[in-house]
């Protein structure tokens, strides 16, 4: 459905970077519901998720609470207080950095693991209903890349 339709614009766009940039925010909205159906019932939020995509990434080599907020979607997110929320899940584990004792080891556990490869058999919203194309994500991808530059 075009843009105009779905928030119901009367009046034009000032242009079509106008249109692009109200397009990518409301977009960015639409997905991100997308992506909390997939994470129903997991108790899970998606910052929460985010932060076990990471370990997995790093596993089985710990992360500190330095490179999780480099890495998160979502930068503005206390990731000290995320991973106090996953330890009491039992999904990651904490422990002092045996190098700096100033520092912190985040590990992902295996219940940890075990739910990010549930979650994976929940094939993701855009290519489970396929309205683009494997080139056309491509395509897509190419495109966000170098509008950030």
């Amino acid at each position: 459905m075009k843009l105009e339709d779905e928030i119901k614009q009367t009046k034009p766009f000032q242009d079509e970077f106008h249109k692009a940039e109200v397009n990518l925010i409301y977009t960015y909205h639409w997905l991100q519901e997308r992506v909390q159906e997939r994470l129903r019932g997991t108790n899970l939020t998606l910052q929460q998720y985010n932060i076990l995509r990471i370990l997995r990434g790093q596993y089985p080599n710990p992360a500190t609470i330095v490179l999780l907020k480099e890495r998160m979607l979502d930068r503005e997110c206390d990731a000290s207080r995320l991973v106090d929320r996953l330890v009491q899940k039992s999904l990651v584990s904490r422990t002092l950095c045996s190098k700096d004792r100033r520092k912190v080891d985040v590990l992902i556990t295996q219940k940890g693991l075990d739910l990010l490869k549930i979650i994976d058999l929940r094939e993701s919203f855009l290519k489970q209903h396929a309205t683009l194309s494997e080139a056309e994500a491509k395509t897509l991808n190419a495109l966000l890349d170098k509008l950030r530059g």
